[in-house]
């Protein structure tokens, strides 16, 4: 309840609640909200939004309904979104994990593997990952997930270096425990909160990623995306200017509503934070 009464006090964090919610169940009910193909001709193109009610927000280049193409591309950015930070997470919680609580050299290796994963550009890797795998939501979300572990990795290094010398940590060695136990019983259930934070603002930086390797023709064929939306609207962009905002909205709003849950996780998991900056 504490948690829950300091996070409604953030009406940011409130709002990106509110907006994810809706997001999410437009998502969830789009078979239901548009039952055809979102890659169906269903009017005849350039439909101005707001002129048919039956498609409320036009028809794009080929009389395809951009209502049916936002509904359900959410589902496509939402669940590569999610399972890819879940992805990063799992490859860096790990890693930081080991490093962080064995130091010396473990930690040398470990972290020169996290710099070598640094130096080279996210998105251009990104890009080479899904052209050697052929564009799929499957090498989509692996190449994402592979370039957004390092940050995850150095944060739970960090933590488990401050949680490493801790006194009960420290008897729990005593005690003979093994390190694979202390770290997932004692310091890991510790580092939790930063974590989580730190997922809620990945997901949103996965949501962008996805929209731009989209953008760029490396979105999954078979499956409609925004990213992809705004990419095949950008030649008539100025002849059909709906093709683009309404896609282009999502993706704000989706990345706004993470971002403030993200700051409002942050000041309700540390309250002592949240208060300094009062």
């Amino acid at each position: 309840m504490d948690f829950w009464r300091r996070f409604a006090s953030n009406r940011g964090g409130v709002i990106g609640l509110v907006l994810l919610v809706i997001i999410v169940a437009v998502a969830a009910t789009a078979p239901l909200l548009f039952p055809n193909n979102p890659w169906k001709m269903v009017s005849r193109p350039f439909l101005p939004p707001f002129e048919n009610m039956k498609f409320i927000l036009g028809t794009d280049t080929v009389g395809r309904d951009v209502a049916a193409g936002l509904a359900h591309g959410a589902r496509v950015s939402l669940l590569v979104g999610l399972v890819s930070t879940v992805a990063a997470l799992l490859i860096g919680i790990p890693m930081g994990a080991l490093a962080g609580y064995f130091g010396g050299w473990v930690d040398d290796a470990l972290m020169r593997i996290t710099e070598f994963f640094q130096t080279v550009p996210s998105f251009a890797l990104a890009i080479v990952i899904v052209a050697i795998f052929q564009p799929s939501v499957v090498s989509i979300t692996l190449a994402i997930g592979i370039v957004s572990w390092p940050p995850v990795a150095r944060l739970v290094r960090g933590e488990v270096m401050s949680l490493r010398k801790r006194e009960y940590v420290e008897a729990a060695i005593l005690q003979g425990l093994s390190a694979p136990s202390i770290i997932l019983r004692q310091v890991l259930p510790n580092a939790i909160s930063p974590i989580i934070v730190m997922a809620s603002l990945m997901v949103a930086s996965a949501i962008l990623l996805e929209s731009s390797l989209s953008f760029l023709g490396l979105g999954d064929p078979n499956l409609m995306s925004w990213g992809y939306m705004i990419g095949a609207a950008r030649t008539v962009i100025r002849q059909a200017w709906w093709l683009s905002f309404f896609p282009g909205v999502a993706i704000v709003l989706t990345v706004l509503a993470l971002n403030l849950i993200g700051e409002s996780l942050n000041d309700a998991l540390n309250p002592r934070l949240s208060r300094r900056r009062s």
